[in-house]
């Protein structure tokens, strides 16, 4: 999913519907794509190495997110043109910026899924007894 160029250096708000920025948002807020940029926070990853390690990541979705980070700049694909094939992947000085933040954004949910898990019981919980 390219992300167009703004038409203008304007700065945006991503609460304006227009906003270009929104296309940013939408590529990083997929939780693949979060998992595939911290998974690379390491260093560079071939592609077997991060199917191993990201749990539930299909090879269809794992190509398809590295080819949207790769087209946005966050990743760069190096082939070695070697026999057998070697492609390895790494973070572009943007894509580490974003990575660094969004590691904070998984330690946070690492640390609250309880309190998220306990609320969505309690939620659960509410409607069942209105119901």
């Amino acid at each position: 999913m390219p992300i167009e160029p703004a038409a203008s250096l304007r700065p945006a708000s991503v609460f304006d519907a227009a906003c270009p920025a929104r296309d940013a948002l939408e590529l990083i807020a997929s939780k693949w794509a979060i998992l595939v940029l911290t998974a690379l926070e390491d260093g560079t990853a071939r592609n077997g190495a991060l199917l191993r390690k990201i749990g539930g990541l299909s090879q269809k979705m794992l190509t398809q997110t590295l080819k949207d980070l790769e087209c946005n700049g966050l990743v760069t694909r190096c082939d070695h043109d070697a026999n057998p094939p070697h492609v390895d992947y790494s973070l572009t000085e943007l894509g580490l910026s974003l990575t660094r933040m969004l590691v904070l954004l998984d330690h946070w949910a690492e640390e609250n899924f309880p309190a998220l898990a306990a609320a969505r019981a309690l939620y659960a919980e509410r409607v069942a007894r209105n119901d």
